[in-house]
């Protein structure tokens, strides 16, 4: 039975080009199946996570990680009473606006833009789901649906201050009530995030080999999952240990949001999804001491996994890839592909290095080191 304070699809603001409503399937599934059927989607299968596609199969990339979060949002939203619909959408969909090569294209492609007005990989997704994806006759992007695109916009809090430009331009046309927090669902979608990442960096850093199994039972989560295990199948080999104690961690961090999170919505006295959007804080977190755990976490990460040397050699790497394909399009547009040079605005400088900017950060990681190989670096 759905919660008083889910989004109803009934209830839904509609969509900024109207459409008639399907016959099968509810707005928010509609919205699901264009996030799956879009090229930025089908694109996330050779964007980094944290190791480049080539440096191993088995990896994450950012395809796998958003499925990832949407399977970890439905389990929430499911148990919380609210529409696993929605919530599926927004997490499909949280990534689209990724560079090629991860945080660290993004870091690249910001600095590159600063003069016309930054990068911001979540404003780059709003971007794309309502201007960049061009396959339908009657309007550009996927018109989705208002609940949607706010989840999309606010799903890590309210957006305050100078907005990104790729925000702020959807925005005066379509108001996303930037201001409030978003619905119970898209707060899921971001702590689905965290929980996502946290769990398969844990696990891809092992199978890297940048820390050890007995480095992280010395952690808080981690080292009583490992207990666990050790004391019901003592003797177990390494490979079937890890992931008995690691998917013990994963689903730790699942109850404590579901059980935290249902006496927040239970207190918080909502009625309405409306009445979530105007509390002035979110309904969705941990507790206080599983986030300092996690934070205990996030910080061993960082040390050994963001910042390993094998790391942060492809960094520097692929932040020459990125600072040189932008200074060669914005020089030589034409070497775009297909509508992207036919499209280039020649004559406004800032207009020029945003469309080159859509261009390099809707590229895969092979794309663009093929393209570096081409134009910047023919040996």
């Amino acid at each position: 039975m759905a919660a008083p304070f889910a989004c109803d699809p009934k209830g839904s603001r509609g969509r900024l080009v109207h459409e008639d409503e399907s016959a099968f399937r509810s707005c928010f599934q509609r919205d699901r199946d264009r996030i799956i059927h879009s090229t930025a989607f089908r694109r996330l299968k050779h964007k980094t996570q944290v190791f480049v596609e080539h440096e191993g199969d088995v990896y994450r990339t950012r395809l796998t990680h958003s499925i990832e979060v949407a399977q970890v949002a439905r389990t929430i939203s499911g148990a919380l009473g609210l529409n696993d619909e929605l919530t599926e959408a927004v997490a499909l969909a949280h990534d689209l606006g990724h560079t090629p090569f991860g945080h660290t294209g993004e870091d690249a492609l910001d600095a590159l833009m600063q003069p016309y007005g930054g990068f911001d990989h979540n404003a780059q997704t709003v971007r794309i789901v309502t201007s960049l994806e061009q396959h339908y006759a009657a309007f550009d992007g996927l018109n989705l649906t208002w609940e949607t695109l706010e989840g999309i916009a606010k799903h890590n809090g309210p957006v305050t201050g100078d907005l990104p430009y790729a925000l702020a331009e959807y925005d005066a046309r379509h108001d996303l009530e930037l201001h409030t927090h978003a619905s119970a669902e898209a707060q899921i979608a971001a702590l689905s995030d965290d929980i996502a990442y946290t769990n398969h960096d844990l696990q891809d850093g092992l199978r890297a080999e940048l820390f050890s199994d007995d480095d992280v039972a010395h952690l808080p989560i981690v080292g009583p999952a490992y207990a666990e295990v050790d004391a019901a199948w003592p003797g177990l080999n390494w490979r079937r240990r890890r992931h008995e104690a690691l998917r013990r961690v994963f689903g730790d961090m699942v109850s404590d949001v579901i059980v935290t999170s249902r006496d927040l919505l239970r207190d918080s006295g909502a009625q309405s999804a409306a009445e979530i959007r105007h509390l002035g804080r979110p309904v969705i977190a941990f507790s206080a001491a599983k986030w300092e755990d996690l934070k205990v976490i996030r910080a061993f990460l960082f040390k050994n996994m963001y910042r390993a040397p094998q790391v942060m050699d492809e960094r520097e790497r692929v932040t020459r890839v990125v600072n040189a394909l932008f200074p060669h399009y914005l020089a030589h547009p034409e070497d775009m592909s297909g509508r992207w040079s036919e499209e280039a605005d020649t004559g406004d400088a800032t207009l020029r290095a945003r469309h080159v900017s859509d261009y390099i950060a809707g590229m895969t990681d092979r794309y663009a080191l093929q393209k570096f190989a081409t134009h910047c670096s023919p040996s």
